[in-house]
């Protein structure tokens, strides 16, 4: 129904544009070519073709009520053409309301109507050519001014304007309104004073200027349809051009090119107010925004000034941290929030002269926040994490400053104090590695002292057992095997204890050489094998058919095998199963140790390879052992790049996995 209405109202005007033009003319009057674009502005139905079709034929019709068939058929297409083209340059083709907000949209605006001016003054011409109406020159200025001030003068209704209010009041916009019902009558009704028709455009450009945009645009349509009236009826300024001998179109082009002036104060000076009421309500919003900011900021002291250091802001924050009071700061300089040693040392840290003005200059300078002292009111000197920074209007000139800053004492301090206490630990930690040092080297000087006596001990125990001192009877052999197997035992103790004391600090030479690492396994099975016989335990041993070459030291890494298989056959209870085998995974030889025995309980096992370690079920079922296997192991393992894992539960048995790289083939 939109579209119809619009179209409909194209018709009547378009009439009555065409009566009104002067009888002794050739152009049409000021024909609403306005309303015929308007559909293709404001809906998206029907098709642009459908819409350009019906202006085509309205323009015939309305066109073909005061002149002939064929230049109304050629009229028509050059309205059409100009309807086209206006709307294919102000909305780039799209079928949607444009918006008229901006400088960028007014001059499209302007562009389209002017270019659909030319595209009609074309085919009013072509049109004067063929069918020999008028003058071609004449005709297609006529139209082009008609086009011209239909499209700037009507149009705007039908797009999107800021919908600012007027910041007239009511009374004003009254006088306005009266002021242009009067004067354009008076000014149009006179016949012998031209230049008394600029009277109205003052009218209209207060009522731009202090108006809402279509309060504006409905004083310039009333001023279009007084003038027009008049002038229809031989009234008026451009009414009277067969006084000057004149052509009678000329009349239409005058009033035109009057309504043209006037749009192009009113539409401009509109929009621009409208722009700077918008920019001046985002700025406004802005700053409501950051003095919110500001002074909410209650942790953080926010100080303006001009640029010459005297405060012009001092925010709640900054009340707060400093303890002064925003009217006892502001007019002041903010030297005297900072003590003469502050300034002193911040001078030397930035390498600058000793003096206030320096110093600022230099933290200005610098990229991100600097820690200074600030002096309280009560005398208290606090640190605080500043930031600096000019403020600058658009041409570059320096405004100001503002300064932003937070209290960082108590976190100086705290980092002061972990300082301290880091320092402490550390001295403790090197003080405790001394003194497991002194111990280990106590232990390792110990076990050489007690190794000589005690082999000695073995020694008389294996010639008194032997009978070389004479038979000894029952009971007292007893008593000697007894004194030997507890020294054999004190002896591997203090063989395991140099072992891991050398092992440690690298004192321990490995004889690296080309092994395979199944006749390892295979060896310390082998020695294990006796201890076995004695035991209701079953054994399995799973190797490879393929050697596995590996550079390590043989002894070593068959004691590795050793204490693992010694350890699974003694915490495994009789009838129990012991599986030893040996893969290859990638580029490591995998060798793994399980077994059917008591387990370890989880807790326990981070500590597994801690010196003297024995798990509780160990202890509780009174399994003898140092608890220094399992380190010795991993230490070796280690030192051969290799590394030891255990998986384990009470009850269910253990498994170790060693996994030591293998040399690359070839």
């Amino acid at each position: 129904m939109y579209v119809v209405g619009l179209l409909a109202g194209a018709a009547v005007f378009g009439i009555f544009a065409v009566y009104g033009s002067p009888a002794e003319g050739h152009a049409i009057g000021i024909w609403p070519v306005a309303l015929a674009s308007a559909p293709l502005l404001v809906a998206r139905r029907p098709p642009t073709s459908v819409v350009l079709a019906l202006v085509f034929l309205i323009a015939v019709v309305t066109i073909w009520t005061g002149r002939p068939l064929d230049v109304s058929i050629g009229l028509a297409g050059a309205i059409t053409l100009e309807t086209w083209v206006f709307w294919r340059i102000f909305t780039n083709g799209v079928r949607t309301r444009p918006t008229l907000y901006t400088d960028r949209e007014l001059a499209r605006f302007i562009l389209a109507s002017a270019a659909g001016a030319v595209a009609v003054a074309g085919g009013a011409a072509l049109t004067s050519e063929v069918t020999g109406w008028g003058t071609p020159g004449l005709l297609a200025l006529a139209l082009a001014a008609s086009g011209l001030a239909s499209q700037l003068a009507v149009t705007p209704f039908f797009a999107k304007l800021r919908g600012h209010g007027g910041m007239a009041p009511l009374a004003e916009r009254i006088v306005q309104w009266v002021l242009v019902l009067t004067v354009t009558p008076i000014v149009f009704a006179l016949d012998d004073f031209p230049a008394i028709v600029f009277l109205v455009i003052p009218l209209l450009g207060w009522a731009a200027l202090r108006d809402g945009a279509y309060e504006a645009l409905a004083q310039l349509f009333a001023v279009l349809g007084i003038a027009i009236a008049l002038t229809t009826r031989g009234h008026g300024p451009f009414a009277v051009v067969d006084r000057y001998g004149l052509d009678p179109d000329v009349q239409g082009i005058l009033l035109c090119t009057f309504i043209v002036d006037c749009a192009l104060i009113v539409i401009p000076l509109m929009l621009s107010v409208g722009e700077q009421l918008e920019n001046a309500r985002q700025v406004a919003g802005e700053r409501d925004r950051v003095q919110n900011i500001v002074h909410g900021a209650s942790g953080v002291a926010i100080i303006g000034t001009d640029e010459n250091a005297r405060v012009t802001l001092f925010n709640p924050g900054a009340e707060r941290l400093l303890g002064y009071t925003a009217e006892e700061m502001t007019g002041h300089t903010t030297r005297s929030l900072h003590s003469d040693e502050a300034i002193a040392e911040k001078a030397a840290e930035l390498g600058v002269a000793n003096d206030f003005e320096a110093v600022a200059k230099a933290i200005v300078a610098m990229v991100g926040p600097t820690d200074m002292r600030f002096l309280r009111k009560d005398g208290e000197e606090r640190s605080h994490s500043m930031s600096l920074n000019r403020i600058e209007d658009d041409r570059g000139k320096l405004l100001g400053y503002v300064s932003t800053s937070e209290d960082i004492t108590e976190r100086l301090r705290a980092q002061e104090a972990a300082l301290e206490a880091l320092e402490s630990e550390r001295r403790a930690v090197e003080r405790l590695r001394e003194v497991d040092q002194v111990k280990d080297a106590f232990v390792s000087s110990v076990s050489h002292e007690l190794r000589t006596p005690i082999t000695s001990i073995l020694g008389y125990t294996e010639m008194l057992e032997d009978g070389v001192y004479g038979d000894l009877h029952e009971e007292q052999l007893d008593a000697v095997r007894r004194v030997g197997a507890n020294s054999a035992r004190l002896l591997s103790l203090i063989d395991d204890l140099l072992t891991l004391s050398r092992v440690q600090e690298d004192g321990l030479v490995f004889v690296d050489r080309l092994v395979d690492l199944r006749k390892i396994v295979a060896a310390g099975c082998a020695v294990v094998a006796p201890t076995l016989e004695r035991r209701d335990l079953e054994m399995t041993i799973d190797l490879p058919d393929d050697p596995i070459p590996f550079l390590g030291d043989r002894d070593m890494l068959e004691r590795v095998v050793i204490n693992l298989v010694g350890n699974a056959v003694k915490f495994t209870p009789e009838g129990g199963r012991i599986d030893v085998g040996l893969v290859t995974e990638d580029e490591s030889a995998l060798l793994s140790v399980a077994d059917t025995g008591i387990g370890i309980p989880l807790e326990e096992q981070e500590k597994l390879f801690t010196r003297f370690f024995r798990s509780s079920l160990a202890q509780e079922q009174a399994i003898p052992g140092s608890g220094l296997g399992l380190s010795i192991a991993r230490a070796i393992v280690e030192k051969h790049g290799g590394s030891m894992s255990v998986e384990s539960a009470p009850g269910e048995g253990t498994t170790f996995r060693v996994r030591l790289p293998v040399l690359a083939p070839g």
